[in-house]
């Protein structure tokens, strides 16, 4: 049940997240995380950790934001093999322009679905849950 709920909402979040900006849920995570990273930039292992993407698969969406332009790579100087991926202004603006229909989604999604005191303990459990699947 817990599945449906996630991919329901997902879906969702997605098809207003396209139709309205042409931008995948993914892509929208990827700029979300290097938009609360410092200067704007994450290590690529870190990044695909943040947005639970496989390395590969973070290649591949990282490719697609860059032939965008909402991404640029960087070479790390301490690491001749790191690579960082890094927010570009262009990136940052379609970001801003696709955080309202994310935020609606959200509220329309799941958070209207619930009472106030449900979230509270949606918040509790989830937090709770987090913390025992890292432990493991």
């Amino acid at each position: 049940m817990l599945q449906r709920a996630q991919v329901r909402i997902t879906r969702h979040l997605e098809a207003e997240l396209l139709v309205a900006h042409d931008l995948p849920l993914a892509s929208y995570d990827v700029l979300s995380q290097l938009a609360e990273a410092p200067e704007r930039r994450l290590r690529m292992n870190d990044l695909a950790g943040r947005v639970l993407l496989s390395r590969s698969g973070l290649t591949r969406l990282i490719d697609r934001l860059q032939r965008d332009g909402l991404v640029s790579r960087e070479a790390c100087e301490s690491d001749a093999r790191g690579l960082f991926a890094v927010l570009t202004d262009a990136g940052a603006a379609r970001l801003a322009e696709a955080t309202p229909t994310y935020l609606r989604g959200v509220r329309a999604h799941f958070l209207d679905v619930l009472g106030p005191d449900e979230i509270g303990h949606v918040r509790e459990l989830v937090t709770r849950l987090a913390g025992a699947t890292d432990a493991s």
